[in-house]
């Protein structure tokens, strides 16, 4: 058994075909086959060494590994050239010289009619030799119907007659799409071929290909579309679509695997699935016939509950990627597994995480204004407090806890009026969880520096 991601660089791996490779690579897995990535580059035009990149890195960043590959159409023109010239002396082919002007005066003729905007087989007997200018048409079957079972939509026909005679050559002698996949496909003996349904519509015509050649047929899979919360069909307008664009905002890559998985397939009502549950779950059959529904809402959510359940290690390895691109520096300061941990509970992305952990390695320049008009109002519990913790002989969380309940009693105040200063003098911006664990993280030292730049803060706005 063996499946195929086969994504054109035209541009990054977006979200809908990141899905479409998961679900090759999990029922790959799942039957102990081979997963094989193929680069169709054959538009070369719009292909870019750019988007090459951006899928290699979009891949292995989602950690979806490859038996073999990455191959590239590019390379394996003299292949397809040889299959159009068989094609050719079979008479299954032909060459066409219909110009561009008679193409579109006939695509209007008919549309105006009402009728499909189709090829009207106008070069198919004439016997034409190569020439400038002129395309090969596959001859398509005039009768009969094509008919196969997918394995998510079930049984599909098409009339041979709803489909017409398809360029299989451009004038300029490069092979097309429907051409070079069912090349490659027979070539790299892909068993099923999975792929979102907006190609299901080639189908027939590539089946058609494969029978004209005399080679098996794949297995079908096409998956359904995946649609913006608004109903239309995914896109730019719907937010980040770029894979690598969630890395940069923060998402975890088992999260945004997890959360594709379910775009489209279910095991009951289970919601979180490891990798490993995924290979072993996942079927064909389990597949909706419904489009999904992209919730960025819902991704959130299970981003922040893998990031809660992780081990401080395990994010140490994707924040790295972040603390480097905002030059955070944490080889000087607190036990950076200890920040980790603090603040796991606290974060829905690893950008919140290094927002929150820049405390403990960076000073900040000043206070947030509005937060401290409001918390800064009144010195004395923070000269209190500083002059409390100046005293201790022990930096540690429960002893810092103290010291701010002695203050509560000495001055008869609440914890909020102690607390809120205390919050905002470590973190400037008032975001700061547990205070006496975060002042214990940061060190003695700079917790000080930071109650006397709050007590400056207040003298300044006094004076």
């Amino acid at each position: 058994m063996k499946s195929r991601f086969a994504p054109s660089p035209t541009g990054y791996l977006h979200i809908g075909g990141a899905r479409t490779a998961l679900f090759a690579w999990a029922f790959a897995k799942k039957q102990q086959g081979k997963f094989v990535l193929r680069i169709e580059d054959t538009d070369t035009e719009r292909s870019t060494q750019a988007s090459v990149n951006a899928i290699l890195d979009g891949m292995n960043w989602l950690g979806l590994d490859y038996d073999e590959g990455p191959f590239y159409q590019t390379q394996h023109f003299e292949r397809y050239k040889a299959v159009i010239q068989q094609l050719l002396e079979e008479d299954k082919a032909y060459y066409c010289e219909c110009s561009k002007e008679r193409l579109s005066d006939l695509r209007e003729t008919l549309m105006k009619k009402g009728e499909k905007a189709m090829y009207d087989g106008c070069c198919r007997d004439k016997k034409l030799s190569s020439g400038a200018h002129r395309v090969v048409r596959f001859k398509n079957p005039i009768g009969g119907t094509v008919v196969f079972a997918d394995a998510v939509k079930g049984k599909i026909s098409i009339a041979n007659k709803e489909l017409d005679d398809l360029i299989i050559a451009r004038n300029d002698g490069t092979p097309t799409y429907n051409l070079t996949v069912v090349v490659d496909d027979h070539d790299m003996a892909i068993s099923h071929v999975i792929r979102g349904d907006d190609h299901i519509n080639n189908t027939p015509r590539q089946i058609n290909l494969y029978q004209a050649l005399g080679w098996d047929l794949p297995e079908f899979a096409h998956l359904p579309m995946i649609l913006g919360s608004d109903g239309a069909r995914l896109s730019k307008r719907h937010g980040a679509v770029s894979v690598m664009a969630y890395r940069d905002a923060g998402f975890l890559p088992e999260a945004l695997l997890n959360y594709l998985v379910r775009l489209g397939w279910s095991h009951g009502d289970q919601e979180i699935f490891s990798l490993q549950e995924i290979v072993t779950l996942f079927d064909l059959k389990d597949i909706n016939k419904a489009p999904a529904s992209f919730n960025e809402e819902k991704l959130l959510w299970l981003n922040q509950d893998y990031i809660k359940n992780a081990t401080p290690e395990h994010l140490i390895q994707h924040l790295k990627w972040h603390l480097h691109h905002q030059k955070v520096d944490t080889d000087n300061g607190a036990d950076l597994s200890l920040v980790v941990k603090l603040l796991q509970e606290r974060s829905k992305t690893l950008v919140e995480m290094v927002e929150g952990l820049k405390m403990f390695y960076q000073d900040f320049k000043e206070f947030d204004k509005k937060l401290a008009n409001k918390h800064f109002k009144d010195q004395a519990p923070l000269e209190s407090l500083l002059a409390k913790l100046t005293q201790l002989d022990t930096w540690q969380a429960d002893e810092i806890k103290s010291a701010i309940k002695q203050v509560c009693d000495e001055l008869d105040i609440g914890f909020g009026k102690v607390g809120q200063p205390f919050r905002l003098a470590l973190s400037g911006n008032g975001n700061a969880g547990s205070i006496d664990l975060v002042a214990a993280l940061i060190g003695k030292e700079i917790t000080l520096q930071r109650l006397e730049k709050s007590i400056d803060f207040f003298k300044d706005k006094q004076g």
